[in-house]
């Protein structure tokens, strides 16, 4: 296995300076309710250190590091959100890093990074190429490469947020999340299976980037042949083996949703909340206002709003 929960339980002691535990919020008082029948909690993980989960696994991912490796740096290639969270991390440890990030990312985020010190690189349409630009980057210059999601320490930080919502949120049977390159989602599934074998976990993806949702119906692990989804917090080509197998596993089933269902969450998000959240981050919302059936049994679920940004306060 990649990682168990023993590696989820150690990445929370050694991160826990460093990020924050965010809160969760029963989403109730809407004028236009969720059209679920269970009871909905959010947990708010966009109010992590850079706006996103993305601050655990880059934070576990340093601090398993010798400090042979970083001396040179860090790079990385990002669609945005791990970027900012290895741009905080390498300022926390006082290194230089390189963000490589496609066309795709949002200006507010890449401003972002640049405050925090990064020097960000933008090459090609796609994550895939800008990651080919961090790989070379990082065999020229002996930076320390951080994977946004196909990293045992990577994983096993976005995984604390599983151990948080257990205790947060003792009676919750589904969980509901955005899933790009599969980190995330399995991270989470391994804290929650070991602990709750008995909750179902719904995973989202965009129709126009759904890489674990066409590998899970292929049985193995397969390669997109076109990305058509703008939100580049979620586009990816091919996931990671070890991840796949999580997956696998621990997913009951991935819903699809569109780039417009997401922006459509976010404005919801924004308007009955008041939680700014990015397109990734509405993504749990667009498939729960979907009222798609998988939810149907589901008696108190809790979705992830992932990341922060400004894309729910845009028409």
């Amino acid at each position: 296995m990649m990682i168990g929960i023993e590696d989820v339980e150690a990445a929370r002691a050694r991160i826990a300076p460093h990020v924050r535990l965010t809160p969760v919020y029963e989403a109730t008082q809407a004028r236009d309710p969720l059209p679920v029948a269970a009871s909905v909690v959010f947990k708010l993980e966009l109010l992590q250190v850079t706006g996103s989960f993305k601050a655990r696994g880059a934070m576990n991912r340093l601090l398993g590091a010798r400090p042979d490796e970083i001396r040179a740096g860090i790079v990385t290639a990002s669609g945005g959100n791990h970027g900012l969270a290895v741009a905080r991390t390498a300022f926390a440890a006082g290194v230089p890093a390189v963000v490589y990030i496609p066309e795709t990312v949002s200006p507010a985020k890449v401003d972002k990074m640049r405050k925090w010190g990064a020097d960000v690189r933008i090459v090609g349409a796609e994550w895939a190429v800008s990651n080919e630009a961090a790989l070379d980057y990082a065999r020229s210059s002996g930076a320390a490469y951080f994977h946004p999601f196909a990293d045992p320490l990577v994983v096993a930080g976005q995984g604390t947020i599983g151990l948080e919502l257990m205790e947060q949120v003792a009676d919750f049977d589904t969980v509901v999340l955005a899933i790009g390159g599969g980190g995330l989602v399995s991270g989470l599934a391994t804290a929650i299976k070991a602990r709750r074998p008995d909750v179902t976990i719904i995973a989202v993806e965009p129709t126009g980037s759904p890489t674990m949702k066409a590998s899970l119906d292929a049985g193995e692990v397969v390669t997109l042949a076109n990305l058509t989804s703008r939100v580049a917090t979620m586009t990816c080509r091919r996931t990671d083996e070890r991840l796949f197998e999580i997956v696998r596993r621990n997913v009951t089933e991935i819903v699809l949703v569109s780039d417009e269902e997401m922006h459509l969450a976010a404005q919801w998000l924004w308007f009955e909340h008041g939680i700014a959240a990015d397109l990734a981050g509405a993504a749990s919302v667009a498939a729960l206002r979907n009222g798609h059936p998988v939810f149907a049994a589901s008696r108190r679920i809790c979705a992830l709003v992932c990341g922060a940004g400004p894309d729910g306060a845009m028409p």
